[in-house]
């Protein structure tokens, strides 16, 4: 049998997924992500846009100083500043790429960057040269690529490979193209581009009609050597093509696709539950591959058929992509490696002193609760990493009381760097209410909460509560989580959480304010 051809797997959860709405990560959180995704196999992590912000710049750039084994790749538009700027924090990288990028469909033309067909051709030329003097792994993607006139997107992905460009990315930006229409196109390009041969084509799909993953399949069915896409299919609106759907279809179906990627897909579950837990953006549990009931039956003729073989209805191991039979592990005699075998099956690497941390509370959940399952030590290590942020507000303790014959009372003390501060309300519609309310007091924030969802970590009375929610301050957006086996604890702390967030928001704004004031000599 003809060996399979093998499809570059190009991961952009840390620029376009975190581009959802309330998804931002920390800094702690995204070189996390990028271990994982190097763990997984992932060929290349587009880690960020430098050019955005600072955070977005010291991320890419710790990256690039951390992580070896794959391509690091920083995204910038084709101008000198943003091209320079993602030089600067990608040259540490083993493996660099610079990924420049530049609109090329009508409506961009004309309503964005009002530039005729022969000045986009020679921005582009100018960009990706520019970006060649720095590395040689270039990639350029001509913006809303699927809906641009053949003949023009010919000439330009022409003049990119020949100014040095070693991947030409085609993207659907706003998720517009159909399954055919896509495969068509990457074959068109493969026919008419005469230098076609020296870069790899590469999609990135957009999920605004549901049809991500199907596109970024028939690209890669029709010659498309890259497929750009994000974890959980996170990103811009409705998302991007979820890399474990594309992975698991590709090694599923490698038959009729006559190709195969290079993941290692028993890391997919863990990876997925980490950026879930990093964005607190939840996967469905029907979610393909990755969700809970991905792997469930329950109808009487499923199950009588899964008894006797279960490729009746499975075309997947749960093993495949890192489901084991058995999610109890651990109990109240287990000592630290076990723990910390366990944090890295689940996709965690934890320092020294974060292991000890997690021990410590992990003996006295284990205490409280007979049986530890899976989600009880994710919940764990996630309160963790979740709360390493500095000269953060931390809960010291909490009173709160409801009932229908009263107004809810809610008493906190919070505690910041080395002082404390007690406060308390009765007020409110309940104490959820009651606690943002002294929150609000002890922080002198008003906090706008856009969304609230509690839910179980694990099963049973004794479950864990998981609380994540989103705050607005100042036009600052912020998500938080909070763990524990009380809902009202958990909630504060999500609070907190999100609270701490906010206020690197706005120290963050504070000294980008300061540094663009111009000083006189």
């Amino acid at each position: 049998m003809a060996e399979l051809r093998r499809i570059t797997i190009f991961d952009t959860t840390l620029r376009d997924g975190e581009q959802s709405p309330g998804a931002s990560m920390n800094l702690t959180e995204k070189l996390e992500i990028a271990q994982a995704l190097c763990e997984l196999g992932v060929d290349v992590i587009e880690a960020g846009f430098p050019i955005a912000s600072p955070g977005d710049f010291e991320a890419v750039r710790l990256i690039s100083q951390k992580i070896r084994g794959t391509t690091i790749c920083g995204l910038a538009r084709c101008n000198p500043q943003d091209i320079d700027r993602a030089w600067e924090a990608l040259k540490a990288a083993e493996q660099p790429r610079i990924h420049v990028f530049l609109a090329t469909s009508a409506i961009h033309r004309e309503a964005k960057l009002r530039m005729t067909r022969e000045q986009i051709i020679e921005r582009a030329r100018e960009g990706i040269r520019r970006a060649v003097g720095y590395c040689d792994d270039i990639e350029f993607s001509p913006e809303d690529a699927a809906r641009t006139e053949h003949d023009f997107l010919c000439q330009v992905v022409e003049a990119a490979i020949d100014a040095g460009a070693t991947t030409v990315n085609i993207p659907d930006t706003v998720g517009y193209a159909l399954p055919a229409q896509m495969g068509e196109t990457i074959a068109m390009l493969r026919e008419r581009v005469p230098n076609i041969d020296r870069a790899v084509l590469s999609v990135h799909c957009h999920n605004d009609l549901g049809l991500a993953v199907a596109n970024s399949l028939a690209a890669a069915e029709n010659g498309a050597g890259q497929i750009e896409c994000t974890i959980n299919g996170i990103g811009e609106r409705a998302g991007n093509a979820a890399l474990e759907e594309v992975v698991m279809a590709i090694r599923t179906r490698g038959d009729q696709l006559q190709c195969s990627t290079g993941i290692e897909t028993t890391r997919l579950v863990p990876t997925s539950r980490l950026v879930a837990s990093v964005t607190g953006l939840q996967v469905q549990r029907n979610k393909a591959i990755v969700g809970r009931n991905a792997f469930a039956h329950e109808a009487g003729i499923h199950q009588a058929g899964m008894l006797r073989d279960c490729r009746t209805y499975e075309i997947m191991q749960p093993r495949d992509v890192g489901l084991g039979h058995s999610d109890l592990v651990l109990g109240k005699h287990s000592g630290r490696a076990a723990l910390n075998d366990r944090a890295k099956a689940l996709g965690f690497h934890l320092t020294g002193e974060q292991l000890q941390e997690v021990f410590e509370e992990f003996k006295t959940l284990a205490d409280k609760k007979k049986q530890i399952y899976d989600g009880d030590i994710l919940a764990l290590i996630e309160k963790r990493l979740h709360e390493a942020i500095e000269a953060g507000w931390t809960l010291v303790s909490f009173d709160t009381a409801c009932g229908t014959v009263r107004p809810p009372r809610a008493r906190l003390t919070l505690r910041r760097g080395d002082r404390e501060f007690t406060e308390e309300v009765a007020a409110g519609d309940g104490p959820i209410d009651a606690v943002f309310r002294v929150i609000e007091t002890i922080t002198d924030k008003q906090l706008r909460c856009k969304d609230f969802e509690a839910r179980s970590a694990t099963v049973g009375r004794d479950a864990q509560g998981e609380v994540t929610l989103e705050i607005e301050h100042e036009g600052i957006v912020c998500r938080g989580r909070g763990v524990s086996t009380d809902t009202v604890e958990a909630t504060i702390r999500a609070i907190l959480n999100a609270v701490n967030r906010i206020e690197a928001g706005l120290a963050q704004r504070q000294t980008a304010a300061e540094e663009s004031v111009p000083t006189t000599p």
